[in-house]
């Protein structure tokens, strides 16, 4: 549930409460102070009618004789015969009251104000009396006081409803307006998060608007930190492209110029292993120096493309057959692996993708080379080469599958940053500088693409994803 909806929800409920309580409150003081008004009142009738009640005659006759309410009540008990009669005022009418109705009402054990119940006639308030000779008990309906406690209930209900739908809107309109400025500082985190911060050239131009940044409130501060905050992130973004592109050109100048005295020392070294009055101790050191000679080329290379790469440059876009390029890679590893059990699963139509054919040759070529090389002869290695989806999604997949032992959840981490390497001793029997997948996911970039990997014991799937053309 969201803070907003919170927030609300319990200063509606408390003030909601605080209604009802006082409400409920007001209508029982109300009761009761309508209700002694009535006992008052009858007790007031009770003490009149001392003077006028008389226990041998009939309480109907009596009443009728009398200027009365509608709905007095009058029960006289005669002290002598011990007769009893009552009788009810209907307007200008009066109503007398059968054995039945008289049943259960006692005047000797009546309290001085009380409310008795007559059958078919309702709820009376009455209080007794005594004369000479009898006693009575003289009241009025409790109907007009009952009538008057609902009304004053349905008014309160309808009030004390209104006045939370009142208060509803107010406390909504109130509370989404507080909390405007931080929803603003929420929006613009949640557009700054879904920025590719990680790599490339990046600005955060998204700041929390002026109006909703105020330092003079607290959630003001809130935004105002923000625009603070990002504007630090922003310069240091700024300050490691600039690092980025600075090392960048190094590498780049670095390697170009390490070319020339490599190719020389390579040269010279299979020049002299020309002569035939070399002795073995020197023919092996300048076959080293060939060997190494070589494989520092080979790292310059991979060092320049990557920062050639990294510029953007190196890509030749053309429509590429991708299901030619992976059989042809496929059919070299064959060679250098005979061990291995080679195996390809590709569509029936050619699977057509644009870009560069000689790097994306290389992208499986490492695929296949790290499978030949961190697994064990008699792995077997299954190279597939498919369409999916139609259309403008229609994507080129390429993986590479072996069974062999796998690769540590640790490394998979960091499998295709620069460097990383499945044998890190000293004396690695694997060889290779680390950065074949590196360049495989630089070059897949370049395409547009995705690459990934899973991996478990006896279940290893390197996977390429490319945009592709319809065939």
């Amino acid at each position: 549930m969201q803070f907003q909806t919170k927030l609300m929800l319990t200063v509606f409920s408390i003030v909601a409460l605080i209604l009802v309580v006082v409400s409920a409150v007001m209508s029982f003081v109300l009761g009761r102070v309508l209700e002694s008004s009535l006992s008052q009142q009858v007790e007031s009738l009770a003490d009149s009618a001392v003077t006028w009640v008389t226990p041998n005659q009939d309480a109907a006759s009596q009443l009728a004789n009398r200027p009365t309410l509608p709905g007095t009540i009058l029960i006289v008990i005669s002290g002598s015969s011990g007769a009893i009669s009552g009788a009810i005022t209907d307007g200008p009418h009066v109503e007398a009251l059968d054995a039945d109705q008289l049943d259960g009402v006692r005047v000797d054990q009546t309290p001085r104000a009380t409310t008795v119940t007559v059958e078919g006639q309702g709820e009376f308030r009455v209080a007794p009396g005594r004369v000479m000779n009898g006693v009575y008990l003289i009241g009025v309906s409790t109907a007009d006081v009952r009538e008057t406690i609902g009304e004053m209930l349905w008014t309160i209900g309808v009030v004390t409803a209104g006045g939370l739908l009142l208060l509803g809107g107010a406390i909504t309109a109130v509370i989404h307006r507080g909390l405007r400025p931080l929803r603003a500082v929420a929006d613009t985190a949640t557009r700054v998060a879904k920025l590719p911060l990680h790599a490339g050239s990046v600005s955060i131009e998204d700041r929390v608007p002026e109006e909703q940044a105020d330092p003079r409130t607290e959630i003001g501060r809130v935004g105002a930190a923000l625009n603070t905050l990002l504007d630090h992130v922003d310069a240091s973004l700024d300050e490691r492209q600039r690092n980025e592109d600075r090392m960048r050109r190094f590498v780049a100048d670095a390697s170009h110029e390490l070319r020339t005295p490599l190719a020389s020392i390579r040269g010279y070294s299979e020049l002299s292993l020309r002569d035939p009055a070399l002795s073995d101790t020197t023919e092996q050191s300048l076959e080293r120096i060939q060997a190494q000679s070589i494989r520092m080329t080979s790292l310059v290379e991979d060092l320049l493309l990557l920062a050639r790469l990294d510029e953007g440059t190196e890509i030749v876009v053309d429509a590429v057959d991708l299901t030619q390029v992976a059989v042809e890679a496929l059919a070299d590893q064959q060679v250098a692996a005979p061990g291995h059990a080679w195996r390809v699963e590709v569509d029936e139509e050619p699977v057509i993708v644009a870009g560069d054919a000689a790097r994306l040759s290389q992208v499986v070529l490492n695929l296949l080379a790290n499978a030949r090389t961190h697994t064990p002869p008699g792995t077997e290695v299954t190279l597939g080469v498919h369409r999916e989806g139609s259309g403008g999604a229609t994507r080129a997949v390429l993986t590479v599958h072996d069974d062999g032992p796998g690769i540590s959840p640790e490394l998979q981490q960091e499998l295709f940053t620069r460097f990383a390497r499945g044998d890190v001793s000293r004396a690695r029997k694997t060889g290779g500088t680390g950065l074949g997948l590196a360049i495989a996911k630089a070059i897949v970039e370049a395409h547009h693409g995705t690459i990934g990997v899973r991996s478990t014991p006896g279940d290893t799937t390197f996977e390429v994803r490319l945009p592709a053309r319809p065939a």
